[in-house]
C-alpha cells in the first residue's frame, strides 16, 4: 500500500527531481535571480487561486464545528509549534544549527490539504469536515505561522525584517484575499480547469524546493552534513512523525470524538503541508540558508506520505459505532 502511494502521487516525484535537478544544476548568480523572481510569480498566482477555490462558505461552516475545530487549531499551532522547538532544542551538536531550525519551522505550518482529506478518505474518516478544517488550518498558517516561528526564537539567520513581512504580504496574503473577493466571478474558469491547476500547484511547488535546495546546494550542504548528521535528522523525522499522529488520535480520544472524526483529526493534526512551507521559506529565508531549514519539512513530506497508507488501511478496520457513540 505503501509502494503503491508513492508511486501514484505525482507530487513525491515532482519533489525529488527538484531536489535533483538543483543538486546537478543549482541555481546561482544571474540565473538564481531569475528562477527565484519565477518562483516568487508562481507563488502569487498559487495563493491567488486557492483564494478562488476556497468557498468562504466552507470556512464559515468549518468555524462554526469550535467542538472539532478549536482543539484542531491548538494542536497545529500550539503543540506542535512547540514540539518543533523541543526536537530543535534538542538536537545534537552532528545536525546543522539551521537543519535544528527546520524543525521548529516545520512545527508552525499547517496541515496539508490533499495528503490529509485523501488519507481521511482512505480511512472512511469525515471527509467533508477533513476538507473543512485543512481548508481553514491552510488560511490561518498563512497568517500565523510566520509570527509563531519568530515568537519561539526562530530568529538570526531566519530574522524577519519590514522587508520579509511586506514581501509575504503581497506575495501570499493579498492574492489570497483578491481570490476570495472574486471567487463568485471565477467558480466557473476554476471548476473548468481544475485538473490544470492542481498541476499547477505541484509545479509551484516543486519551483519552490528548487530555488531553496539550490542555495543549500552551492553552500555545501552534502559536505556540511555529515553521515551521523544525516542520520540523526532522518531519525529525528520520523520521531516526530511518530509523535505528532500517536498526539492527534489521543487528543481527538480525550475529546470523545465519534470514530470518523477522530480519523480526520489525526490526519490534519499529524500532517504538515509542502505547498505552504516550502514556498514559504523561499520568501522568508535567505538563499544561503533557505534549503537547509526546509530539509525536515522534506523529508517528513515523504515519510508521512510513506506511514499515512498503512494507517489509513488499519484505521478503516476500525469499528464504526452509532452516532451517540464515541471513542
Amino acid at each position: 500500500m505503501a509502494l503503491r502511494t508513492l508511486i501514484s502521487d505525482p507530487m513525491l516525484p515532482m519533489l525529488a527531481a527538484a531536489v535533483a535537478l538543483a543538486a546537478l544544476m543549482p541555481a546561482a548568480g544571474h540565473a538564481r535571480e531569475f528562477v527565484q523572481w519565477s518562483a516568487n510569480a508562481g507563488i502569487f498566482l498559487l495563493f491567488l487561486l486557492n483564494g478562488m477555490r476556497i468557498p468562504r462558505s466552507e470556512v464559515l461552516a468549518g468555524a462554526a464545528n469550535f467542538r472539532f475545530l478549536g482543539p484542531l487549531v491548538l494542536w497545529s499551532f500550539g503543540a506542535m509549534a512547540f514540539l518543533g522547538l523541543g526536537f530543535s532544542i534538542a538536537a545534537p551538536s552532528s545536525v546543522p544549527p539551521l537543519v535544528a531550525i527546520g524543525f521548529l519551522y516545520l512545527g508552525v505550518l499547517p496541515t496539508t490539504v490533499q495528503s490529509s482529506t485523501s488519507y481521511s478518505s482512505l480511512a472512511e474518516g469525515n471527509v467533508a469536515l477533513s476538507v473543512i478544517a485543512a481548508a481553514i488550518l491552510s488560511i490561518l498558517g498563512v497568517f500565523i505561522s510566520v509570527p509563531l516561528f519568530v515568537a519561539l526564537g526562530g530568529t538570526g539567520e531566519g530574522a524577519i525584517g519590514s522587508d520579509v513581512i511586506i514581501k509575504i504580504m503581497l506575495i501570499l496574503i493579498v492574492p489570497f484575499a483578491i481570490g476570495q473577493i472574486v471567487q463568485n466571478l471565477t467558480g466557473p474558469f476554476i471548476a473548468t480547469h481544475k485538473a490544470k491547476i492542481i498541476w499547477l500547484d505541484r509545479g509551484v511547488i516543486a519551483l519552490a524546493v528548487y530555488v531553496a535546495f539550490s542555495g543549500a546546494v552551492v553552500q555545501g550542504i552534502w559536505t556540511r552534513i555529515d553521515p551521523q548528521g544525516w542520520l540523526w535528522t532522518i531519525g529525528m523525522v520520523l520521531a516526530l512523525i511518530l509523535v505528532a499522529h500517536l498526539g492527534a488520535w489521543l487528543a481527538a480520544r480525550s475529546l470523545r470524538l465519534q470514530v470518523n472524526d477522530s480519523i480526520s483529526f489525526l490526519f490534519a493534526g499529524g500532517q504538515k503541508s509542502a505547498a505552504i512551507g516550502a514556498p514559504l521559506a523561499t520568501i522568508l529565508f535567505k538563499p544561503s540558508t533557505a534549503g537547509f531549514i526546509v530539509l525536515p519539512l522534506l523529508l517528513y513530506h515523504l515519510f508521512q506520505l510513506v506511514l499515512a497508507a498503512p494507517l489509513a488501511s488499519r484505521l478503516k478496520s476500525l469499528p464504526r459505532p452509532d452516532s451517540g457513540d464515541y471513542i
